[in-house]
This record gives structure tokens, sequence and C-alpha cells, in this order.
């Protein structure tokens, strides 16, 4: 009976071992050391037409946050691009405080001097450098003033190389699309064993492709070699300036300008019929992507300039195919411009303007836009509609109408034409907005390059299981070696009751 009761008492005493371990580990780690459970980091993505604000998260006890890093926030003021404020003292700064403030209210202030902010500037300032390095300059002064007024730790405002642009695009959607590494069983970093993806991204003044090639990229400028999680990736990645969405419609235009005789009236094959409208013929040529073209003679650029639209879709077309150079290249073989590029492969991910482009054909013809074919049916759908007839369609995107028809032209020319994705590669196209909760651009890839959050190394085991999860096993080693003396104990009884018995017989 000694022997049973050791038994018994053992039992019990490693349930109670096990009830205590299990209340402690799910005690909140912050309940008792009193620190936020976050980290955050902040990314500015000033564009040509607009900046938009980016609040990222992770947790805080990861000295490395490979791999958990989340999207927490997203701020979009109004206004221009910051590259827009030339010449207004404190409004390029100023254009930013409403995202600053709410950043304020978003991270919990015990982290505001922890937390990173990064801001990078694209195509938009690119071209101001061009046009005027000493504005470009005092336009990023003004802004990294803005931003150091506030309890963020800054780390600077810089403009980004086309080439930069395109490959931190590729890093976010290979990052959040789990193409690199996932989280396995138990922690462990595991290789997914995917293809990667590559991007399309096109914003209001350049438009970048960047993919994994095995072919020799024949021009070392766009050749871009990473080593991400253990891995060796070969990029190829084209920025094309000048072809962005706003510079290609001021393009389209000066071209329809310069065609028809620098008159006060032009007829526009892109705009929909029943739309029209003056400017000043001076906003044509205020970009480096146009002041080639300035007329050399009685030109007046307060002279107003009526513009009437067509609806003309071969015209469109038409116009539109010679804003690209298919005449020449100095390689084995080109996209346009006699720029390298090897033929594509692979899934891609098409952001930015891309995706509201072919949502808005998608919305207005009901036309699904997965083959070159329904591409090509879509827009000319689309650039043969009236003005009337697309605000019934689409009343929400008025402000937007009228150059739908020319955007989604360009989209037909560059993807087929340019690119060369045809009725095997278009299929493969994914035109997304977000990837998770996570909008895709170039700033996540951005911050965690810059923060040092995505090694260049592989990843080996870590505590990445919860406190929760890590108590459920606790509790597991308990039960088995608990089950095994309880069963230990219960033989032992049989065996007193048997020598009992067998006494008593």
């Amino acid at each position: 009976m000694a022997k049973q009761r050791r038994y018994i008492f053992a039992t019990v005493a490693l349930v109670l071992f096990g009830i205590v371990a299990i209340f402690l580990l799910t005690i909140p780690t912050e309940d008792l050391t009193e620190t936020p459970e976050c980290m955050y980091g902040i990314v500015l993505d000033a564009g040509s037409s607009h900046t938009a604000m980016y609040i990222y998260k992770w947790p805080a006890d990861k000295q490395n946050g490979t791999g958990v890093v989340t999207q927490h926030s997203e701020c979009h003021p109004k206004g221009g691009g910051i590259s827009s404020y030339v010449g207004q003292q404190g409004a390029a700064g100023s254009s930013l405080q409403v995202c600053l403030d709410q950043a304020m209210q978003d991270i919990p202030s015990a982290r505001h001097h922890l937390t990173p902010i990064y801001l990078g500037a694209t195509a938009g300032m690119r071209l101001l450098n061009i046009s005027s390095p000493v504005q470009s300059a005092r336009v990023l002064q003004e802004v990294g003033h803005k931003i150091q007024s506030y309890p963020f730790n800054y780390q600077g405002a810089a403009i980004l190389s086309g080439q930069e642009e395109g490959a931190y695009g590729w890093v976010t959607v290979n990052y959040l699309l789990e193409n690199f590494i996932k989280y396995g069983f138990v922690g462990r970093w595991l290789s997914p064993g995917r293809q990667t993806v590559g991007a399309l991204d096109f914003g209001g003044a350049s438009t970048q492709i960047t993919f994994v090639t095995k072919d020799e990229v024949e021009d070392e400028r766009d050749r871009m070699k990473l080593r991400l999680y253990g891995h060796d990736y070969s990029l190829y990645t084209h920025s094309f300036l000048c072809y962005g969405r706003d510079q290609v419609l001021k393009r389209l235009l000066d071209h329809l300008v310069t065609a028809q005789g620098h008159t006060g009236t032009v007829a526009h094959p892109c705009f929909p019929a029943g739309y029209s409208v003056t400017m000043k013929l001076g906003t044509l040529f205020d970009s480096p992507c146009t002041v080639a073209q300035t007329p050399s003679y009685g030109y007046n650029p307060q002279a107003a300039l009526s513009v009437k639209g067509t609806g003309d879709y071969d015209h469109c077309l038409g116009n539109i195919t010679e804003i690209f150079s298919f005449h020449s290249c100095p390689f084995s073989q080109c996209s346009f411009d006699k720029v390298f590029q090897p033929n594509v492969s692979g899934s891609f991910m098409a952001f930015s303007a891309f995706f509201y482009i072919h949502q808005f054909l998608q919305t207005t013809t009901g036309i699904p836009v997965t083959t070159p074919a329904q591409l090509e049916e879509a827009a000319h759908s689309v650039c043969n509609m009236s003005i009337n007839e697309m605000l019934v369609l689409a009343p929400d995107q008025e402000p937007r109408l009228q150059d739908f028809c020319a955007a989604s032209v360009f989209t037909k020319v560059l993807f087929t034409r340019g690119y060369g994705f045809d009725e095997i590669s278009f299929p493969h196209i994914s035109f997304q907005k977000k990837a998770g909760d996570a909008s895709v651009g170039w700033a996540l890839g951005y911050m965690l390059s810059l923060s040092s959050l995505l090694p260049g190394e592989s990843v080996g085991l870590r505590k990445a299981l919860k406190p929760g999860a890590w108590a459920a096993l606790l509790f597991l080693f308990v039960l088995l070696p608990a089950t095994a003396l309880m069963y230990v104990s219960l033989q032992a009884c049989r065996r007193n009751k048997k020598g009992s018995s067998d006494t008593a017989s």
C-alpha cells in the first residue's frame, strides 16, 4: 500500500506542476514587462502624383523580423507629389502633416522614438532632379525637416533609382506571397520551394518590369544579383522613365499637337466623344519628358489649347504606338527604345495603375481580360464609348474617365508588343492591389532592406511559437509521463489485490 501511495502522490504532483507551468506561460508578456508587443516602421512613398504613408509592424521579441512583418495602416493625403510643390515654400513638408499626425496616433507613444521612418521619392523627383537639381535638393531638405519635427527615428529622405524601385517592388511581392520562406512547424523557417513572381509597376512618371531570368542579361545596367534566405536570385529589372501614366498622357497630347500643326484646337482620338477641355499650351512642355518638343517658332506658353475627344480606337492605337520606338536594337533582342530584355518567364503581378486600369476594363465591359485578345476587345469597347456612356457605367471615376482609353491602349501596346506577353504568358499576370492585408508596391521591400529585416543568409530554428502553443506542448510532455505513472499505479494496485486474494485462498 505504501508503494501505491507513492505512485499516486508522484502522479498528482506532476499534474499540479504542469497546471502551474501552463498558468505561468500563458500570462501575457506585456503584463510582466509593460512593453508593447510590436515594433513599427514607417515608409513615405513620395510618388510623382501623390504621397502615401505605410506603417508596418513586427513582433518586438524578434531580433530580426523576417517573415513576420505586416502592414498596420496606411494614409493617402490630398494633393500632388512632393515634386509638384516646387516654388511653394513649406508646402511639400506641410503635405505630409496629415499622415504624420495619423502615425502619432497609430503607433503607441512608447514606440515613437524607436520607430524608423523613411522617405523614398520616385520618378517625379527623378525628373525634377534632371531639370533642377537645386530645387530637388531643396524639396528633400524641406520634407526632411518636417519629418524630423516628429519624435520618430528619422532615417533620411532619398530619391530611388529606377532599378531600386523595380527591385524593391519585386521583393515586396515575393515577400508577401511567402515565396522566399515561410513558417513551418515549431518555429522553423522553411523554403516553400515556390517559383518567384515577376513585378510590373505603373506609376505616374515611370513603369518598371522585374523578374528572375536564367538568360544572360546583356546590358549590365539591367542586371541585379540578390542573396536572400540563403538563395541567389538573378534579376532582370528596368525602369522606363517618362512611361508612367501621367507622363504618357502628356506625351500623347504633345504628339497630337505637333502632328496637327500647333493650332488652337486639337482632336484627341483617345478622349471619349462629347468630352472637351481647355488648357494652357505651356502645361504640355513643362516636363523633361516633353520639353524637347517645345515649338521653336511662335510659342506662347499662355496660349489656350482646346482639346476635343473623338473616341476612335484605331487612331488612338496608332498614335500611342508612335510614342514607343521599336525600330532598332543594339542587343540580340529588345523591348523598345533600344532597351535589352530577355523573354518573359513565369508568373507576374501587375500593380499600382495597372490594377486600376484592369479593374475599370472588367467593370465597364464585363470582359475578364485574361488574354491579349480580351485586353484588346475591352480597350476597343472603352475607347468607343462616349463620355455620357462612361458616366453611367462608372460615375465614381468621373475625374479620370477621359484617360482610361489611352491608359488601356498603352497597357496593351506595352504588355504585348513591348514586353512580349502573348496568349501563353499573359494569363499568368495577376492584377492586384494588395497581397493579404498589405498594399503592393516598393515601400515594404524598401523598409525591409534598409532596416536589415531581410537577411542575405538562411534563417535557422528560432523561437517562433506563441506562449499558448508552448504551453500546449508542455502540457503534452507532462501528460504523457503522468499517464504512464497512473498506468503503473493501476497495475500495482491490481497486483496487490491479486496478491491479497492469493494469500486469502
